[in-house]
């Protein structure tokens, strides 16, 4: 970096104007300690004002005067302002009170100042072993020799081969408890960082939103040239490198065996003795659960914009149809009392006659006799097989199949799910998925995208329907 980038650093990221700013130390403490600590999401004012009311009143008890004498509303104002840029203020959807949510460059920030104090450990092996595991998926990720790839996967079977045999002998090799600190100082630090990439993310696609905002209410064109245009910034941004690698890390989230494996693993590396456990590490993959969730809702939101965008233009474009009705009738009232003069020129030299008389008559047609009583018939066993084969979809069952795969404030794919639970009633049981009526499951139909479902029937025939992309959400 050159001396101008830098200094124009200096003077406008935020990041760099928190470090400078005269109340540098109330600022990183307070939003670091409830957005970044504590995994806290966009926050009403109401509560975000009493929590920092409580926090000067520690730190003004604690040094004996009156450090901090601003009411804590004036602080939140100022430190949202366009000018600070460390807080954003906003109006969320279907609520009247103003939210804060903390922006990707305090947390840069805060996370600066986070790695100034000196640590008693530094650990470089753990890192190493990454550098080279990182480096051999690449290599061997984009080899398309088969040989080579056979060769790796035989050298891998190999070592496999004698750990096994070790492990039967008796001779299991332990890491030590310097190599346990240290991979655990790596984790730590990973699983933090990932948290703070999640909102630099969920800015981006909020930076997404309100370009397509901006560009519905200064569109003057043709409605089919705006869906274009914005269908095709929102699948840019859903096919770049960082919305794929997005989309890969919650689809990995949804999955509940996984999910009980993070669970597990963390669980045990809690209870090692070696380390001094992190209390906040224990439940770290809820926090990535609900940090994915808030971007995803960041992501409907584009979606219910287009939405809304339609429904509008669908109203004007009945009004204009009213509008020009109106007109015609309140034409037609003004030339009732005196019609406009309407002349007919016809170039043919005569006008052909048709006289009445040439046209058949009407002629009546017989009566045609229906015999509607039939005489009774000999008693004869019926077939009632097709009225006891009818099919009942239990909706109790499908709402259970999705509670067992979906944590609370969680949302998944209708395909995903379908997935691990494949259709066993046909089309029924799909439409029954489309229609379930539950106080905790909503189903959320895009039309933006189709999505293919395929299943087998009754007969075993496979069978394939398409349908607008519909999401599970469970509240």
């Amino acid at each position: 970096m050159d001396f101008d980038t830098i200094e124009a650093l200096r003077d406008r990221h935020p990041a760099w104007r928190a470090l400078r700013a005269q109340n540098a130390p109330l600022i990183l403490s307070f939003l670091g300690g409830h957005f970044v600590l504590d995994n806290q999401g966009a926050t009403p004012a109401g509560r975000l004002a009493d929590a920092l009311d409580d926090h000067l009143h520690a730190l003004n008890t604690a040094a004996g005067d009156v450090r901090f004498p601003r009411p804590p509303l004036e602080y939140l104002d100022a430190w949202s302002a366009p000018e600070a840029g460390w807080l954003r203020r906003f109006y969320p959807v279907s609520s009247d009170e103003v939210h804060y949510d903390a922006t990707p460059a305090f947390e840069k920030a805060y996370a600066w100042v986070d790695s100034l104090p000196a640590r008693a450990f530094v650990g470089t092996e753990s890192r190493l072993h990454t550098v080279v595991e990182l480096l051999r998926q690449i290599v061997h990720g984009t080899d398309a020799d088969p040989e080579s790839r056979l060769a790796l996967l035989r050298a891998q079977r190999a070592e496999l081969d004698r750990q096994i045999a070790d492990a039967e002998a008796g001779n299991v090799s332990l890491l030590s408890d310097t190599g346990v600190r240290e991979r655990y100082q790596q984790l730590a630090r990973t699983a933090r960082e990932l948290l703070a990439d999640f909102r630099e993310v969920e800015e981006n696609f909020r930076g997404l939103d309100r370009s397509a905002r901006e560009r519905i209410a200064g569109w003057d064109g043709s409605k089919g040239a705006l869906l274009a245009e914005l269908v095709a910034g929102r699948a840019d941004i859903s096919g770049s490198d960082q919305g794929t690698s997005f989309q890969a890390f919650y689809d990995f989230l949804l999955s509940e065996a996984r999910q009980d494996e993070l669970a597990g693993l963390l669980a045990r590396v809690a209870n090692l003795a070696p380390i001094e456990a992190d209390a906040r590490l224990r439940t770290i993959h809820h926090d990535w659960a609900d940090a994915a969730e808030r971007t995803q809702r960041t992501v409907r939101q584009i979606s219910e914009q287009l939405r809304r965008f339609l429904d509008d233009q669908v109203w004007l474009e009945n009004r204009r149809v009213l509008d020009l009705v109106r007109a015609i009738e309140t034409a037609a009232l003004t030339d009732r009392a005196e019609p406009p003069a309407i002349g007919l020129a016809v170039d043919a030299p005569g006008v052909p006659i048709a006289l009445p008389f040439e046209r058949p008559l009407y002629d009546a047609r017989p009566a045609t006799e229906v015999q509607s009583m039939l005489g009774p018939s000999d008693a004869e066993d019926l077939d009632v097989t097709v009225l006891l084969a009818q099919t009942f979809v239990d909706q109790a069952r499908l709402a259970a199949n999705i509670r067992t795969l979906l944590p609370e404030r969680s949302s998944a794919l209708l395909g995903e799910i379908l997935d691990l639970y494949p259709i066993e009633q046909g089309v029924a049981e799909l439409i029954g998925y489309l229609s379930l009526a539950e106080d905790d499951l909503v189903v959320t139909l895009d039309d933006a995208e189709e999505d293919l479902i395929e299943f087998r029937d009754a007969e075993g025939s496979l069978r394939r329907a398409r349908l607008p992309k519909a999401t599970v959400t469970r509240r």
